[in-house]
């Protein structure tokens, strides 16, 4: 019996893997109101959009400008403009993504993470567009923190 050593080498290519792996998917085979097939939404998105929204990326922690926005106004879904989130259910989370505690009614569905995580994936209700993932560590009153990609949000500024 052969018994696999251990080494820094081995756990970082196992975790690359995953995390290569884990990027390369869609988004989950529906049927959704707004689709425009592969070539579309690479003409539609930017790259970075693409990878995120159509292939189930991560923008890294820190890199939206939207984790900082203050104003009042709406984040609606950077593939199809569907409204997402208010910014009256933002917060900050510390976790370098922007979070929100609810998201607007029937704007968002959650399926089961592809990757093999235990966490659910929240996507776009028309378009299908990966948005990020639910935690149940958020603030009261829902417990639920939505900790969203920022590259998948378009933000709107509404006057109060």
């Amino acid at each position: 019996m052969k018994i696999m050593r251990r080494t820094k080498r081995s756990f970082l290519g196992v975790m690359t893997g995953a995390f290569v792996i884990g990027e390369a998917r869609t988004a989950p085979a529906r049927s959704y109101e707004v689709d425009h097939g592969a070539a579309g939404w690479r003409r539609r998105l930017s790259a970075e959009q693409f990878r995120v929204l159509r292939r189930g990326g991560t923008e890294p922690p820190f890199a939206s400008p939207l984790l900082k926005e203050q104003r009042s106004g709406i984040y609606a879904c950077a593939g199809c403009g569907l409204e997402l989130f208010s910014s009256a259910s933002k917060f900050e989370s510390g976790t370098g993504w922007p979070s929100f505690w609810k998201p607007r009614d029937g704007a968002v569905a959650m399926h089961a993470d592809a990757t093999g995580h235990m966490r659910n994936e929240v996507h776009c209700r028309r378009c299908g567009g990966h948005l990020g993932h639910v935690f149940d560590d958020g603030p009261k009153p829902t417990g639920l923190r939505y900790c969203m990609n920022g590259t998948a949000l378009d933000f709107r500024q509404q006057e109060v």
